[in-house]
């Protein structure tokens, strides 16, 4: 059985380094941050309006791991709105993939690389849901 690792949460809380540990560098990790850092320099530059190219990226790289049959391919992103997600349950359902969502949470005191202000992650906090059943 082949597994696909969502692992989801607000920017800062630690989704890309856990997703790392993670994959022990035997499996593919795929972000939406993948998009807007520069490959040579590591440099993360995030343009708004190109986000919707930068989801479009990660959903077609998951898409290609799948269909290489990969055993596990984890990809972290917030997945704050349900519209995030989707696609990827959707992809696993095709391509027989078992789903794990993981929530990661933030019990640190590193600020998130993506200069979000604090009251923009407040937003984001109150339209995060957890389904527990």
């Amino acid at each position: 059985m082949n597994h696909l690792i969502l692992l989801r949460g607000l920017p800062g809380s630690g989704k890309s380094t856990l997703a790392k540990v993670l994959a022990e560098n035997n499996y593919p990790v795929f972000s939406v941050d993948d998009y807007f850092t520069d490959e040579k320099t590591k440099v993360y530059t995030f343009e708004h309006d190109k986000n919707y190219l930068a989801y479009k990226q990660c959903e077609e790289n998951t898409l290609v791991g799948m269909e290489k049959n990969l055993a596990k391919i984890f990809v972290d992103n917030t997945f704050t709105l349900d519209w995030e997600i989707e696609p990827y349950f959707k992809l696993a359902s095709k391509f027989n993939y078992t789903v794990y969502v993981v929530t990661v949470e933030k019990y640190h005191n590193h600020k998130n690389i993506h200069n979000i202000s604090d009251e923009q992650l407040q937003k984001m906090a109150a339209k995060y849901k957890v389904k527990l059943l």
